[in-house]
């Protein structure tokens, strides 16, 4: 299919209920297959995508061309840049998964009531899950690997700038499951950008069970207020450190260079630092120096811009944005209560660390700071599936409902009540 095709309402209704039908399908199929049979399909997944990887390098350069005309900003170039090594990763994300123990049929509790009923509460899949996300081809490998190895179906809609990448994926993958003698239709991609076709997908509740958001605020923001399907929000990342008065200041600049330069188009990268007034004038000039080594550009308070004159006047807005560039926010705060009430109203409920070496402060610090995944002398960026011993991630979950932090393959089944009894009736 086309790019971009406009459809009619009826169109794109025919279109996606036929996805969501091929879906229900394979979903059916799926949860019949035992655990050796999804990790040797999943292990064949890896195995193809490694060997088709020239297929789906040239399908990148592709994306990355039209994008890098279109003047797509440094950081969601990165995200949207294959290499050779960046395939060998989403590959080695499978074998992982495949690796994994298996949480479907998990016994989770089991008791039995005085009236001799036996009850069991065990994982099961959700069924079919829909993933809307944007210019990060990556994610459809990971998407699928988490989904089948839980016995979900995926559909997949990525964002036009990985349009080609996501097709020429979905379609090694799914050439692989056909060569397993598995339903190919296991992972499907929506091949239309018309909005119009995103928008009508959020409403295709008879079809899927949950609707994953991978992306910018604007994404999810999209999703959350349109969506007719239950939505798991992955989080957009403005993410703080704070450097204490009783920071080890050999370990801090290390860290802030690693969260905000490592990579700086991923969600748990820092966008936002936070030093103690009392040490602005030991640590801030080291800092400054480093970051603008790597051509950060700093915003500031006044105390910034006098310990670093290359720093920029900070605005409000500044506090509160996910740049995804070469961009930090920096603010002196006067105790670590400042610090934690700044990033309480700043933060998008990502991930926060705190440079300290004082244990009450830090354990303060772990208490009262809302977020996902909260740190004490470490960078941001282990906030990751395969950092915390996960595999590959279905995103990170910045609510509170149901799943939260890296969403592993736990957080990708429900559970079911399986009651068992010798006759019983209720009086």
């Amino acid at each position: 299919m086309e790019d971009v095709k406009t459809m009619d309402s009826t169109e794109i209704r025919s279109y996606l209920s036929d996805l969501g039908a091929q879906a229900q399908k394979a979903k059916t199929a799926l949860q019949r297959l035992d655990t050796a049979r999804k990790n040797q399909a999943l292990r064949g997944a890896a195995d193809a995508l490694v060997q088709e990887s020239e297929k789906i390098l040239f399908a990148n350069e592709k994306d990355y061309a039209r994008a890098e005309e279109a003047g797509m900003a440094e950081g969601l170039l990165d995200r949207l840049k294959l290499t050779t090594a960046r395939i060998e990763s989403m590959a080695e994300g499978l074998r992982q998964i495949a690796d994994l123990p298996d949480p479907v049929g998990e016994v989770m509790e089991q008791f039995d009531r005085p009236n001799g009923l036996h009850i069991e509460k065990v994982r099961v899949p959700m069924g079919v899950i829909g993933i809307i996300y944007e210019a990060r081809p990556n994610v459809t490998a990971d998407a699928f690997g988490l989904c089948f190895k839980t016995g979900n179906a995926v559909i997949l809609k990525g964002g036009k700038d990985a349009f080609y990448s996501n097709q020429a994926i979905t379609g090694v993958i799914g050439d692989a499951l056909a060569q397993e003698g598995i339903d190919r239709n296991a992972i499907l991609l929506i091949e239309n950008n018309d909005r119009a076709v995103t928008t009508a997908f959020m409403k295709l509740k008879e079809y899927v069970d949950v609707l994953i958001p991978r992306g910018g605020a604007g994404l999810i923001r999209s999703v959350v207020e349109n969506s007719t399907i239950p939505v798991i929000e992955t989080g957009t990342g403005n993410c703080h450190i704070y450097i204490d008065e009783a920071a080890d200041l050999e370990k801090a600049v290390p860290i802030v260079m690693n969260a905000k330069t490592q990579r700086i188009g991923v969600c748990n990268s820092c966008e936002s630092l936070l030093v103690h007034e009392k040490i602005a004038d030991q640590i801030l000039p080291a800092l400054g120096k480093a970051l603008l080594e790597k051509k950060v550009e700093i915003r500031g308070d006044e105390t910034v811009q006098a310990q670093i004159p290359q720093a920029r006047a900070a605005t409000e807005e500044d506090y509160g944005t996910e740049y995804l560039d070469l961009i930090i926010s920096v603010k002196t705060v006067g105790s670590p209560e400042e610090a934690i009430a700044h990033i309480n109203q700043y933060n998008t409920g990502h991930s926060d660390a705190i440079v300290t070496e004082n244990k009450a402060v830090a354990q303060k610090f772990l208490r009262e700071v809302d977020a996902a995944c909260v740190y004490v002398n470490a960078s941001t960026r282990f906030t990751d599936g395969f950092e915390f011993g996960f595999g590959a991630e279905i995103g990170i979950s910045t609510q509170k409902l149901h799943a939260r932090g890296p969403m592993g393959l736990r957080e990708l089944t429900s559970y079911k009540y399986q009651i068992t009894g010798d006759g019983q009736i209720r009086p």
